[in-house]
């Protein structure tokens, strides 16, 4: 049995039968409340001339027609005029456009904290910022590539302003610095994730939707949803920059693998918002468990941070160095 509105005055009830049959007699009770119909099995013909016929149409009684639906009230909201973009940082490193610039992403940050350790309640947010910070001074150190940090200090950023800081610097890399947590206070280890629509795991869809509601606050999605362009060309070069930072995923386990330790499947793929720009090769660095006590340790040493660094730092050279022979 199904049901619908026709028009606001007219509702209309279906009968899906497995064999023919007419309405023989049709009621509404004298409450109101209930319609009561009666069919009757016919033939085939039967029911093919009834159905050319005039149609059956029932009144209920007067004093329980429902009336039609009528606008009560309207709820204006101001939207405000648009924010400006924001500005961008600055680039460092050689004077040289003809250079790699590399994009370095701090998770989390103002409001949101990210994860906290249970163990010295160290924050995501001041852990991966002091891991940024490295990771560009060893890069500026190596005199090969060029660097800019989305944020410089303890700021939030809209996840499409993370990426978007990287698309509109043109950016050939994007690294986006973040450290896990779970129940299990035994996990451990790093993994670096890539774009995906299909998550490779449960554990990694979990994660991917944890991360992307840090858009949220009280409920209200403070991401910006657009639609530029939607065509074959933006899909091809999406698949070819997701190919790239799947590449540099690979790479920057090996590299890092002697300083860093990494889970027994390292390189994941889920639909974090934060890697969806189509042209720029983008990575989720987990760099290790905050919520484990060892890799809280780690992470939160300047050692432990200038180990890591060092390993994004090599792992970026050879990927620039692959590239530049390739061309």
């Amino acid at each position: 049995v199904r049901q619908g509105q026709r028009d606001p005055a007219t509702a209309r009830v279906v009968l899906d039968l497995a064999q023919p049959a007419l309405v023989s007699d049709a009621r509404f009770a004298a409450d109101g409340r209930s319609l009561s119909l009666r069919l009757r099995p016919v033939s085939a013909d039967a029911f093919e001339r009834a159905a050319r016929g005039p149609r059956l149409e029932l009144q209920p009684p007067a004093q329980f027609r429902a009336k039609p639906p009528q606008k009560r009230y309207s709820v204006s909201v101001p939207i405000g005029q648009p924010k400006p973009a924001l500005p961008l940082p600055r680039i460092e490193g050689p004077d040289n456009p003809r250079l790699p610039l590399v994009v370095i992403d701090a998770g989390h940050g103002g409001h949101d904290p990210g994860a906290i350790s249970p163990h010295s309640g160290k924050r995501e947010k001041d852990i991966t910022l002091a891991i940024a910070r490295a990771t560009r001074d060893e890069l500026l150190a190596s005199g090969r590539v060029r660097v800019a940090l989305t944020r410089a200090d303890d700021r939030y950023l809209v996840l499409e302003e993370r990426y978007g800081i990287a698309r509109r610097l043109k950016a050939d890399l994007f690294i986006s610095i973040h450290a896990d947590a779970a129940e299990n206070e035994q996990a451990n280890g790093a993994s670096v994730y890539t774009l995906s629509e299909v998550a490779s795991d449960r554990e990694a869809a979990k994660l991917a939707a944890r991360e992307n509601k840090a858009n949220i606050i009280n409920g209200v999605d403070l991401g910006a949803h657009s639609n530029e362009v939607s065509s074959i060309l933006l899909d091809l070069t999406q698949r070819e920059t997701m190919n790239v930072a799947s590449d540099f995923a690979r790479l920057l386990q090996r590299e890092a693998a002697d300083a860093v330790h990494f889970r027994t499947t390292a390189h994941r793929f889920a639909s974090f918002v934060v890697l969806k720009a189509p042209d720029t090769p983008s990575v989720l660095f987990e760099t290790g468990f905050i919520s484990n006590r060892e890799d809280a340790d780690f992470l939160s040493s300047a050692t432990g941070q200038k180990k890591v660094a060092r390993g994004v730092r090599d792992a970026v050279q050879v990927h620039f160095a692959r590239q530049i022979a390739a061309r």
